[in-house]
Parts: structure tokens; C-alpha cells; sequence
């Protein structure tokens, strides 16, 4: 009895701690989910840049290369904007007070302390460690949390209707200064932990460092880190016109091709097909592989475990072969006259990239799904471990996501559930529970049940740009609902006369904790009628 205790128990922690990890990894997710299409469009742009001074066709110094240029590296440059606001979205913040803070760290008062080399700063006393934030990850991701915190603690204390501009201000007065002062820095001595790590692995074994640097590179770019081992590859140019570091990492980009390629492959999902093929062409080109990374590598688990063999394999093989790049470039098939000898750098980065495109083959690449029993039910209302159900927060006719106009939706990648074509301009909770999320627009609301089930509903394609109009809510984030419940109104035909498309998506967004969301299939349904099923 004791050991099953024990055993429980364990079960219970890992069960939890797997949980964490999983609303870590779908935050991440979800916070670049929005951004893909223009990081892929930028990265494209900077991958024919790349392919035309290669073939001399353009010149670097010229005014045409500058201006494009400025196109394809902005996003990357003002990153903490972005993923400030995608993340504080995400998350039922303020996105706009998300990106204020990402912005504070590129804003020129501060930039012209770091770039001027300013000494003894300090903020009310005190000291202040400048560093550089463009293109980071870490620090944003950080300080977007802890004001999402703020930001729920606030709306508490404060009376709705000062809330508008009271709970900006604080957070901006907060989260800013302690960005500076605590989150970036504490990036900054992760970053030279790490270096100090290569350094001394380098220095014991180019096997062994190259390993452990092709299995780390691919979640060290996740959360911006690798931009900390980046100057230690500069400075061993600097000083002996050789560096190691770079080729044995390259494995890792590599993977990643070949994660690319095995997903283009197999899947059977257009969209998903799309999104692997746009991210081929800036990886192999321009080594810029954040659409593989965000759209494929963290939504699917199971391909980390891919890249992490394949990125080890090919690393030590790079490391004990004694790779070095003779000038800087992130790692891609048009940089490979950069490394010497390059036929050994190709062994080891073909090695990652075959050997990674292989596992996808075999083994698949959807390990962050439940595994579905071989028979799974299919009869809307035959389930026999009904878990939960989730009633209609509308009337209407019925619709499959497949339909919706927004590839995230309709690809499933937000998660499961169905659209309806509404009759009535009126949202009702579909569950007993709380509202954990409620957009500014307040065209989208998320609810999550007494039993679980998070489930997020968009009222309309695109009616964010509505930026409230025809849109009344009756209740705020973290209120506690019932069944039926009035949530927000809304006028159909205005906003059908406005351009908008006002099919519902009803989506339960935590799809992978389910054996089974069977939706009805009926063609119309009425509000507080039972819509999903949700089985385990």
C-alpha cells in the first residue's frame, strides 16, 4: 500500500509538472502563432537578399539593399514589441501595454545609454546593467508575465472605470524599471553562465562540446539565449580568425531544416504543409529558421526530441572533426564557404538534417497529442467516458472550422471545436465557470470550466479591427459564470455591413488533455443546447 501511495504521489508531480511545462510550451506557441506569416515574409526577404549578393547581383552598400533590408530585419530588430503584444493577448492582458513595455526597451533614451557606453546608471539609486534587447526573447517573456500578474491583481483593486488608463500606467511605471534592472540582466548572467560553459567543454573535448551544442541550439534560439553565445564565436574571430562554436551549433539549424522537410513531407494538412514549405527557403538560405522553430518545433514535442539526437549527432560529429568558420554567418546551405573544411561541416549538418527528416518520417511528428484508442467514437452523444459537456453559446446554423477564414483556426492549431453562423447577437457561457480571458475588443472571450475545459470563443473573422464597435460585454475577466449566462452582445448586421465575416469559432484550446472532442453534427443549433463532448 505504501509503495502504490509513493507511486501515486509520483505520478501525481510528473502529471503536474508535465502540465506546466505544457502551458509553458503552448504560450510560447500561441505568443508566435500570430506573427508567423510576417516573420515568414521577412525572413523570405532576407533569404533572396542573402541569394543576390552571393550572386553579386546586388550590392551591400547600396541604397536598395538598405531599404530591403530594413524590411526583412525589422522584425526581428523590434522583437520584444511584437511578442509584447502577442503574448500579453495570449495571455488576456492588454497586448497594447505588452508591446509598450518590449518598445521601453528600444526606445532611444535608453538605446543611446548602451550605444554611448554610459556609465554608473541607475535608477532611483539603483545601478543599472545596460545591454542590448533587440531581437531578444528571454527578457520580454519574462516581464510579459509578471504583468499579466500585475495586470489581474490590479483589475481587482482598481474601480472598472478608471481601469482604462490607472492599470497602464502602474504596469508600465512597474514592469519597465524592473526589466532593466532585473529581467534583462538576469538573461544577461544566464547568457554568461552558458558561455562560461562552452568555454570550458571546448577546452576538455570538440566531441563532447559539440554534442551537448547541436542538442541545446534549437531551445537556446527558443528563448533568445543563443544571442549570448554569439559573442564569444565573435570574439575567437576577433582574436585567432577561427571559431569553433558556430559550425559545431550548425547542426542544430540543420535539424531543423530536416524537421521542415519531414513535416512537408508527410502531413496531410495543407496548412501545415504551407507553413513547413514557407520555412524551408529562409532556413536553407539565410539560416533564419523561427518559422520552423515556433510553427512546428515547440507546437510538436515529440520533434524536439528529434532535433535534439539529430543536432547531438551531427554537433559531435562537427566538434571532433575540428570545424571552423573563418568569418561570421549563422549556419545555411549558401554561408557553407564560410567553414573549413566544408566537406566535414556538410557530414555532420547533412547527418542532422537526414537523420531528423527520417524520424518524422518513421515515427511522426504529433507527440503532443493524446494518442487516440484505434476506435475512437465517432456518434455525437454514443460516448461511453463522457468527461464534459460544452453547450452552445449561440444560435445558428453549424459550421466546421475548416471553413473559417484564418489558418489558425481552421488547421486546428488553436485547438478543436466548431463554428457557428449565428441567428442572434448573443454569446451565453456553454460552461459553469470562469471568465479567464477577455479581449479589449471584447469581439473574443475565453472560459474555463468547473471540470477544466478551456474553451475560447471568437465572435466574427478579423472583428479585432472593429476595436469594440457593435461589441457590449456583460461581464469582466475572472468573473464566475453559470450555464446560459449572458456574456457579450453583439449587432450582426452591423457587423456584416462593416465587411465582417460573423462566423463563431467555438474552440476548446486545451484539445491535447482529451481522448476525444466530438463535436454534433446537426446543421443548426440553438443557445444552451450541448454541442461538444469532451471524453478521457
Amino acid at each position: 500500500m505504501e509503495m502504490t501511495n509513493k507511486s501515486s504521489v509520483h505520478s501525481s508531480e510528473k502529471e503536474k509538472q508535465d502540465s506546466i511545462m505544457n502551458k509553458i510550451l503552448e504560450t510560447i506557441s500561441g505568443s508566435f502563432a500570430p506573427i508567423l506569416g510576417v516573420l515568414a515574409g521577412s525572413a523570405l526577404i532576407t533569404a533572396l537578399l542573402s541569394l543576390l549578393k552571393t550572386l553579386g547581383w546586388i550590392s551591400p552598400e547600396s541604397g536598395t539593399y538598405a531599404i530591403l533590408s530594413a524590411a526583412g530585419h525589422a522584425i526581428f530588430y523590434f522583437f520584444p514589441v511584437f511578442l509584447g503584444i502577442t503574448m500579453a493577448n495570449k495571455l488576456g492582458a492588454n497586448g497594447y501595454v505588452g508591446g509598450a513595455i518590449g518598445a521601453s526597451l528600444l526606445e532611444p533614451n535608453y538605446t543611446n545609454l548602451v550605444s554611448q557606453g554610459a556609465q554608473d546608471v541607475s535608477f532611483l539609486g539603483i545601478p543599472v546593467i545596460l545591454a542590448n534587447y533587440s531581437s531578444t526573447v528571454f527578457p520580454i517573456l519574462i516581464a510579459v508575465s509578471i504583468y499579466v500578474l500585475l495586470d489581474r491583481s490590479l483589475k481587482k483593486v482598481i474601480h472598472k472605470d478608471l481601469q482604462m488608463f490607472i492599470i497602464p500606467m502602474i504596469s508600465l511605471i512597474v514592469i519597465v524599471p524592473l526589466t532593466i534592472l532585473v529581467f534583462g540582466p538576469f538573461g544577461t548572467y544566464v547568457g554568461e553562465a552558458l558561455s562560461a560553459a562552452i568555454q570550458f567543454l571546448s577546452s576538455k573535448s570538440g566531441l563532447l562540446t559539440g554534442a551537448v551544442l547541436g542538442a541545446a541550439w534549437s531551445f537556446l534560439t527558443i528563448l533568445g539565449l543563443h544571442w549570448a553565445v554569439i559573442p564569444i564565436s565573435i570574439a575567437n574571430l576577433a582574436a585567432s580568425g577561427f571559431d569553433p562554436i558556430i559550425p559545431m551549433a550548425a547542426a542544430a539549424p540543420f535539424a531543423q531544416i530536416g524537421l521542415g522537410m519531414g513535416v512537408f513531407i508527410k502531413t496531410k494538412d495543407k496548412d501545415l504543409k504551407t507553413l513547413a514549405g514557407s520555412g524551408l527557403l529562409p532556413s536553407a538560405l539565410a539560416g533564419t529558421t523561427e518559422i520552423i522553430t515556433y510553427g512546428i518545433l515547440v507546437p510538436y514535442k515529440r520533434t524536439m526530441l528529434y532535433v535534439a539526437i539529430a543536432g547531438a549527432i551531427g554537433g559531435g560529429i562537427i566538434g571532433s572533426l575540428g570545424v571552423k568558420a573563418t568569418g561570421f554567418a549563422l549556419p545555411s546551405f549558401l554561408s557553407i564557404p564560410v567553414f573549413t573544411p566544408m566537406s566535414q561541416l556538410l557530414i555532420g549538418t547533412l547527418t542532422a538534417l537526414f537523420l531528423t527528416m527520417v524520424l518524422v518520417l518513421v515515427f511522426g511528428y504529433e507527440g503532443n497529442k493524446v494518442v487516440k484508442p484505434a476506435k475512437k467514437v465517432k456518434e455525437f452523444g454514443l460516448d461511453p467516458v463522457e468527461r464534459e459537456v460544452i453547450m452552445s453559446p449561440l444560435s445558428g446554423e453549424v459550421v466546421s472550422l475548416a471553413k473559417i477564414d484564418d489558418p489558425l483556426i481552421s488547421s486546428g492549431t488553436v485547438g478543436e471545436g466548431i463554428a457557428i453562423d449565428p441567428t442572434k447577437g448573443e454569446v451565453v457561457s456553454p460552461v459553469d465557470g470562469m471568465v479567464t480571458s477577455l479581449f479589449a475588443s471584447n469581439h473574443a472571450i475565453g472560459i474555463t470550466s468547473d471540470k477544466g475545459a478551456e474553451i475560447l470563443i471568437f465572435i466574427g473573422v478579423n472583428t479585432v479591427q472593429l476595436k469594440g464597435q457593435f461589441f457590449t460585454s456583460h461581464v469582466k475577466q475572472w468573473d464566475t459564470v453559470k450555464k446560459g449566462d449572458l456574456l457579450i452582445e453583439f449587432d450582426i448586421e452591423n457587423i456584416k455591413s462593416a465587411g465582417y465575416d460573423v462566423k463563431t469559432p467555438v474552440v476548446v484550446i486545451n484539445t491535447n488533455q482529451y481522448i476525444d472532442v466530438i463535436s454534433t453534427k446537426e446543421d443548426t443549433v440553438q443557445a444552451r443546447e450541448a454541442i461538444i463532448k469532451l471524453n478521457v
